[in-house]
């Protein structure tokens, strides 16, 4: 199919000298980077969704700090510069 593209002269001679350097036409190396393109767009949908790990234990504070007191908790590590 014949179409009509208005493209940046730059990109246009870039383009030309690239196919040119393959041993390609301007026309194959526009399809391949519309194909490309088409499919990171399709591959982006179907990425599998990430499950982060969740910690399950016991556990807590020691008892006898507070934990609402800087003070507390440099002096329960031994920070207390």
């Amino acid at each position: 199919m014949k179409t009509t593209l208005n493209l940046n002269d730059q990109l246009l001679a870039d383009a030309k000298a690239l196919a040119a350097q393959q041993r390609t036409s301007l026309t194959r190396l526009i399809e391949e980077g519309l194909q490309l393109r088409l499919r990171a767009k399709a591959d982006a949908g179907k990425r599998a969704r990430v499950r982060l790990p969740v910690f399950k234990g016991r556990g807590g504070l020691v008892a006898g700090i507070d934990p609402l007191s800087n003070k507390a908790l440099l002096e329960a590590l031994g920070d207390d510069a």
